[in-house]
């Protein structure tokens, strides 16, 4: 399936207020929901062991200053106005930030970086590293490699740390609003209904996950907004009620006065306070279904007013009511006529609130593993108009099994508070530390700017991250233990990935000898199309080799397939195929790099197939047509300096844009990366050179029109060999196609450090054996599907 892809609004164009409005209204019930339950426990959790609330009311006075200070400086000046500009192409997240700095300093460890990959339109830089001077950060940080790895083990800690957030959100968000039944029962009954219901909600909202957003998102927006609305209300009531003058507590005067009567105890209580602001990383991470403005009206003119007048509101009623037979809790401060429509909204918000970190933990794994830093499991798209929406059966049974283990283990407030505040300290600093190179690298601000916001922001949240540390013991435990985990998978799945390229590289076999297979070896060509499935992006690939030595024939086309993935969001369909011929055009036989971004969702295999013949029929036509015009030589000069032959050198993008008229082309140099707007864009690339560094080489753009409905027009200006050539493409097309995809067995060499053979021999291996294989990965067919064995030595 070709889906639409990046943002859901056009950034070329101006937005009329109207479709502002729109997407800011859209905005609420998918990156809010999370934020805006924080309500529910954030007092509860405060106060539940460290402080206690007192008649003086220095405590909850306190409390609401710092809750108002941080949803100001964290959600409001950090987010809103300066993390949302760091955006890549319209995306937000941890990885869009990583992407960006990959894309403006070599610290990316993936070696399959090709020059051609920066002629992509969505590979924009904000300004040309060579019209500016490299910076001493950009020079330092390229020079050190373990600094690269020290990078990417930050950015697989921010990752981890959100699939531990969507494993806790659920959890205490959906506890939370059940255990306001506590006020229509009796206490014996409470503690057994509960932890059940709570469990019951959990499972049928991870059961529904299949289904997809967007079946069940139509009432996501109106949920949010009632429930803002209503909590606004309880607020306005509760202040004109019970103390209007609680508004001086928004002094910073009273959080010193907090922490000089409560001091440690004061400090540690930070663990609870910091709640109030988790969901505000979904605000980055979603930005891209949304546009910056709309998200900054909903959240400046709604969410954050809403939220504040809540704090206030139970602030005010508390400081009325000191000797409450309850528990602090959010339910307390509701007037009896309306606990239960609250309580249902609350329950409602919840889930919607859950749904929201569940999507992005399935959107963040999907990005891990397109980066090759997390084990293949199977996406499925579950919408064939909206981009990104996907579900993962193995991660969302997963997550519904840890998060009921969570539930029914902790059975309350604290320790889930805990454990989630920890979790989201954690995102939001590799936030502020990514945010900060992205300001020197990308943005080219002075070091002492960046400096400046890595020290404010930074210092604020290792406030709040100490605070959740000292809690340890009582539920923050399980968030480090998942990261630590989830961390040691990725990296470990990422080091073998890297060493399995490095290993193909160097055992990757030689034209010539593709060339020299022919009939008087015994070598057969059978009809068909036989797909090579490849990590290479020049050269023949091993297993090839050991696919023919075993079976002595090949297919009569041959196609030799790279997916690959960049550092961007997603690649525009007419800028994803890379192709050209590997040897004579007589062989037969074509390169196909087809790129993806790490937000776009790879294509079912009937669509994949029947496209992939469309652009080497296409590139068959442009080929012959250069040929035939005597203009082929632009790649002559690059392709003298490197070991494989003209015919292996040259690849065009061959795009999706129909044209009309004569079959034309024309050519033009350009030495700056254009973006393709219907035409092709010539690469002089993929040599061994490049395969680990790109080259500034001057590139080419190529557009020509190719005439489908005056096909014996065509046929009188284009050589007999071109029809045939198309003809033989064609008829492989129906006699079938095979796909032929290495089967790995991965071992440490000889003489590797006893961290490494562990790393590989066991953990990587027992990991590929319990996880997706390629083909499904690829969306393979069994019946189509052709193995080869191989043993990787690395």
């Amino acid at each position: 399936m070709d889906l639409e892809y990046g943002k859901c609004w056009d950034s070329s164009r101006k937005d009329s207020w109207k479709t502002i409005l729109l997407l800011a209204y859209q905005s609420l019930g998918v990156v809010y929901g999370d934020l805006g339950i924080s309500p529910l426990y954030v007092y509860k959790s405060t106060f539940a062991e460290d402080i206690q609330h007192s008649e003086t009311n220095e405590e909850i006075y306190g409390v609401l200053s710092f809750v108002f200070w941080t949803l100001t400086l964290v959600p409001l000046f950090k987010y809103v106005f300066i993390v949302l500009r760091a955006d890549d192409n319209g995306e937000g997240g941890t990885f869009a930030l990583y992407s960006l700095i990959c894309r403006h300093a070599k610290v990316s460890l993936l070696p399959n970086r090709q020059a051609a990959d920066e002629a992509l339109s969505t590979y924009k830089l904000e300004q040309s590293a060579e019209k500016k001077s490299s910076s001493t950060v950009k020079l330092y940080l390229e020079k050190h490699k373990f600094l690269h790895t020290a990078l990417l083990i930050l950015v697989l800690l921010g990752t981890c740390m959100v699939i531990g957030d969507g494993l806790l959100t659920p959890a205490i968000s959906v506890f939370s609003a059940v255990s306001g039944l506590e006020f229509f029962m009796s206490k014996e009954h409470h503690e057994y209904a509960v932890v059940p219901i709570t469990c019951f909600i959990i499972v049928c909202l991870f059961a529904l996950q299949h289904y997809g957003t967007h079946r069940v998102g139509f009432f996501f927006a109106p949920v949010v907004v009632i429930w803002l609305l209503c909590i606004s209300a309880l607020g306005l009531y509760n202040i004109i009620h019970w103390n209007p003058h609680v508004y001086q507590a928004l002094s910073p005067y009273y959080m010193f006065k907090f922490l000089k009567k409560t001091r440690k105890s004061g400090w540690m209580s930070l663990g609870g306070i910091l709640l109030c602001i988790t969901g505000s990383e979904a605000m980055f991470a979603d930005l891209g279904h949304f546009s910056y403005l709309a998200i900054q009206i909903a959240f400046t003119f709604l969410v954050y007013p809403a939220l504040i007048l809540a704090y206030m509101g139970q602030a005010a009623y508390l400081s009325q009511h000191h000797q409450s037979s309850y528990q602090i809790s959010f339910y307390l401060s509701v007037p009896e006529a309306v606990k239960w429509p609250v309580l249902v909204i609350a329950i409602l918000a919840s889930v919607v609130g859950s749904q929201a970190i569940i999507s992005g933990t399935f959107s963040i794994i999907n990005q891990s593993q397109s980066l090759g830093c997390f084990p293949r499991v199977k996406v499925v798209h579950t919408s064939d108009k909206i981009h990104g929406q996907i579900y993962i059966p193995e991660i969302n049974w997963t997550l519904m099994i840890l998060c009921i283990a969570v539930t029914i283990g902790f059975r309350d407030i604290k320790h889930m508070g805990n454990a989630s505040g920890l979790a989201v300290m954690t995102v939001m600093i590799v936030t502020t530390c990514l945010t900060a190179l992205v300001i020197i690298l990308c943005w080219r601000k002075p070091p002492i700017l960046a400096l400046a916001f890595l020290i404010f922001f930074g210092s604020v949240e290792l406030l709040y991250f100490s605070a959740s540390l000292t809690k340890f013991r009582e539920g923050a435990w399980l968030p480090i233990l998942l990261a630590l985990f989830l961390t040691t998978i990725m990296f470990v799945w990422h080091y073998a990935t890297i060493k399995k390229y490095e290993f193909d590289l160097h055992n990757k076999v030689s034209l010539d000898w593709l060339l020299a297979l022919g009939s008087s070896l015994g070598i057969a060509r059978v009809p068909g199309i036989g797909l090579v499935f490849t990590d290479l992006t020049s050269g023949i690939p091993a297993n090839f080799s050991r696919f023919v030595t075993n079976l002595p024939a090949f297919h009569r086309i041959l196609v030799f397939v790279c997916v690959k993935s960049v550092p961007v969001p997603y690649v525009p369909p007419a800028e994803r195929y890379l192709v050209g011929r590997v040897g004579p055009a007589a062989h037969r036989s074509y390169r196909c790099i087809v790129r993806y971004g790490y937000r776009d969702v790879h294509q079912d295999v009937d669509s994949f197939e029947s496209e992939l013949v469309g652009r080497l029929a296409d590139f068959i036509r442009y080929d012959w047509y250069n040929n035939t015009d005597g203009t082929n030589s632009c790649i002559e000069d690059i392709a003298s300096n490197s070991n494989e032959s003209t015919s292996d050198s040259r690849l065009a993008v061959i795009g999706t844009v129909s044209f009309s008229g004569t079959p034309a082309y024309e050519m033009e140099d350009t030495l700056q990366p254009a973006s393709v707007s219907g035409g092709f864009t010539s690469v002089d690339s993929v040599t061994d050179f490049i395969e680990m560094e790109p080259v500034r080489a001057v590139e080419r753009r190529v557009r020509f029109a190719i005439d489908d409905e005056s096909e014996t027009d065509a046929r009188s200006e284009i050589d007999i060999q071109l029809r045939q050539e198309l003809e033989e493409l064609f008829a492989a097309q129906q006699a079938g196609t095979a796909f032929i995809l290495g089967h790995s067995h991965v071992r440490a060499k000889q003489g590797s450090s006893i961290l490494k053979r562990l790393a590989i021999n066991f953990g990587y291996n027992f990991l590929r054996r319990n996880c997706r294989g390629p083909d499904v990965a690829l969306k393979v067919p069994p019946v189509s599907l052709l193995e080869v064995g191989m043993v990787y030595i690395v």
